[in-house]
């Protein structure tokens, strides 16, 4: 039974996002809609690698000061692929909206992005179980001096709302009544902070975990307490997950097994709990609940 979440970023696609990426082996990619068992999964033990989509997003997924990539996503695929018999993770960082593409064109072997499992993504690629849900804030002026607490308090337009690249709030706003012309796109969480903090706009929103480490340590702005947002009257599902192509089905499967085993043995959220992740964002929604 699905009990809260909420979406994350919305998908882009096309040929734009593929920019320079060239494709990798020679597997056929299985018709729309086709799922196939796919072999990737030995030939990622005989090679010892995983290659892993990232989207430099913290606390999702990013490459640190060290050059390590790192995240509650890459840390779970770490540990994951290991007991898969797979030691290694290579990160491969591209922007957002270039993760699904980036997949069906084998730039990498998996998203590990912490990406929202929502329908029109299930449709292009496998999901695992997710491994967090959460809700959604805003990034305001100290002191909420507009008294913000939702989508709906901008959609007379009187107040000016920011998010990020191919991030689900968009929708969401849209949802709510705010026209998609007035929405300013930034790139990021820290493009937002600074719109917010040098007056451009009066917020900007994200997921509640982005929005507090991003504001962390800021004497200019602040988080919103943590909201559900809602579509056609109902709460927005969503919870990230990892991606797979449509023809590994096998890789998806024997990923997903682990997965819960660190779910019931409680190592998830010890794995995940650095980066801001409690108790409140465990989940035991499924990828098929959530697609639908």
């Amino acid at each position: 039974m699905i009990e809260r979440t909420v979406g994350r970023r919305s998908l882009l696609t096309g040929a734009a996002a593929l920019g320079a990426m060239g494709m990798i082996g020679c597997s056929r990619a299985p018709d729309a809609g086709e799922v196939e068992g796919g072999d990737l999964l030995r030939r990622l033990r005989d090679r010892g690698t995983v290659k892993v989509g990232i989207a430099s997003e913290p606390p999702f997924g990013y490459i640190d000061k060290d050059g390590t990539a790192t995240g509650e996503a890459p840390e779970i695929a770490r540990v994951v692929f290991k007991r898969m018999g797979i030691p290694e993770i290579e990160a491969v960082p591209v922007e957002f909206g270039a993760l699904i593409p980036g997949l069906k064109a084998q730039q990498f072997d998996v998203v590990s992005a912490g990406m929202y499992i929502q329908p029109d993504r299930c449709a292009q690629v496998l999901f695992s179980d997710p491994d967090y849900l959460m809700l959604d804030s805003f990034i305001v002026p100290k002191g909420n001096p507009k008294k913000i607490k939702g989508y709906k308090d901008f959609a007379d337009g009187k107040l000016k709302l920011a998010t990020g690249t191919a991030y689900a709030e968009i929708d969401y706003a849209v949802a709510a009544g705010v026209k998609r012309g007035d929405i300013l796109i930034l790139p990021d969480q820290v493009a937002g902070l600074d719109a917010v903090t040098q007056g451009r706009v009066d917020a900007f929103a994200g997921t509640n975990i982005t929005v507090k480490g991003v504001v962390k340590g800021s004497k200019r702005a602040e988080a919103t307490e943590a909201f559900q947002p809602v579509v056609d009257g109902k709460p927005a599902y969503g919870a990230g997950g990892f991606a797979f192509r449509l023809s590994e089905k096998n890789l998806r499967d024997a990923f997903n097994k682990e997965l819960h085993k660190l779910k019931d043995s409680g190592e998830l959220l010890r794995i995940v709990r650095p980066f801001g992740f409690t108790e409140t964002e465990m989940t035991d929604l499924t990828a098929k609940e959530l697609c639908g």
